[in-house]
């Protein structure tokens, strides 16, 4: 309970499920979130854009770890709903046309992130109308569909296509942007423009990257904690038990995958906006399995362990490509052959996180925040901690 005082115990539901129990976990809590906002001026300045890539994680994986972690369904198919919610926030900034005041007060592209998480919402809830009759490997092979018919099929042959853009859009310097536009410029149609705060900086992409991050983990965890919440996780321990309580499973399995879309929308929209531009080929099935293999490895059913498994597997992939430069700018004169096998980076890439996974699997399968909970515990209850051997 961090520091409960002794013979003080909480009196309700209600006080059990608070975010800040106690004075203890709110000083952290604080604690943490100066840390985070002092971030990028703790690390070094190349380390800013990776933090920026986990917090991309965080928010994509969000919606897989509330489908298998919470609700019991099992989907690999998650990054054709990143792809809808980049896509559709992209096209909503380039070819809408905004009213005057909506370009000047910057709403265009905030708007066009809401609008993307519904857009991505709606598309799930169309791929998960077979969670109604279907279940387990059934469900893998719809998922997967609409992986295979929303990338290659509808987002490359006929969504990328529009405006005569071939294969991706490009957001041009000056279109996202948020707030109203400087003092001085000349006219407020001008999409070119810079407002108080737009994407030319990854401390400003980290920002905003972090708002994102924590809005949604507070929605999440809010959503886990309500009658929604236990509904689900009532699907997922037994479909058939909790129809028999008066669980409307159709209902909940349907909101499920509405509310996995509409993070994964929101993951897209924040990608695209991150990069100044969306291709299909960022959206490929293998993301779908790296965030599948991103909750495995932090902890299934556990918000925390989503933020542990996305730092893990971005660090990680980041060490290991920055030792092989190196590596490979060592072997290149002596063993040129070696040298370029090193630069072939995606095929480490790939081996190292399959070995992880088997790894976390065998020795570790509760995951990086079961082994954050034992540490946690070890410390609130030391020095009186239990040893187990009986004195």
């Amino acid at each position: 309970m961090s520091y409960l005082p002794c013979g003080t115990y909480f009196e309700s539901y209600l006080e059990e499920q608070k975010w800040w129990r106690t004075p203890f976990i709110k000083g952290k809590m604080i604690l943490m979130l100066v840390l985070l906002v002092a971030l990028p001026w703790l690390i070094p300045k190349d380390w800013v854009s990776v933090v920026c890539n986990v917090n991309y994680y965080i928010l994509a994986a969000l919606g897989v770890q509330l489908l298998i972690g919470y609700c019991g369904q099992i989907t690999l198919g998650h990054a054709a709903f990143v792809a809808v919610g980049a896509y559709c926030s992209a096209m909503m900034v380039l070819f809408l046309p905004w009213p005057g005041f909506m370009v000047e007060n910057g709403l265009a592209y905030p708007l066009s992130v809401l609008c993307a998480g519904f857009m991505a919402g709606f598309w799930s809830v169309l791929f998960g109308l077979p969670s109604a009759r279907v279940k387990g490997f059934y469900l893998i092979m719809t998922t997967m569909a609409a992986q295979f018919i929303t990338v290659p099929l509808v987002i490359t042959q006929y969504v990328s296509r529009i405006g005569g853009r071939g294969h991706y859009f490009q957001l041009p310097p000056g279109t996202i942007k948020i707030g109203p536009v400087e003092i001085g410029t000349d006219s407020a149609l001008d999409l070119g423009r810079l407002g108080i705060w737009d994407f030319d900086a990854d401390t400003k992409v980290y920002y905003w990257s972090l708002f994102l991050v924590l809005l949604c983990l507070l929605a999440m965890g809010n959503l886990v904690r309500s009658k929604v919440g236990r509904a689900w996780v009532a699907i997922r321990d037994n479909d058939i038990a909790a129809e028999t309580m008066g669980v409307d499973i159709i209902w909940y399995k349907l909101l499920a995958f509405f509310v996995a879309g509409f993070f994964a929308g929101i993951a897209g929209a924040f990608y695209a906006s991150s990069i100044a531009f969306v291709s299909p080929e960022h959206y490929g099935w293998e993301f779908s399995l790296i965030w599948v293999g991103v909750i495995l490895i932090g902890g299934v059913g556990s918000i925390q362990g989503l933020v542990f498994g996305s730092a893990f597997f971005v660090i990680i992939i980041e060490v290991l490509q920055r030792l092989l430069g190196y590596l490979s700018e060592g072997f290149e004169q002596s063993f040129p052959t070696l040298g370029v096998v090193l630069m072939k980076f995606v095929f480490f890439r790939d081996t190292a996180f399959g070995l992880a996974i088997i790894l976390f699997l065998i020795y570790e399968p509760n995951g990086l925040a079961y082994r954050y909970w034992q540490l946690k515990n070890y410390f609130n209850l030391w020095p009186f901690s239990y040893t187990g051997k009986g004195h």
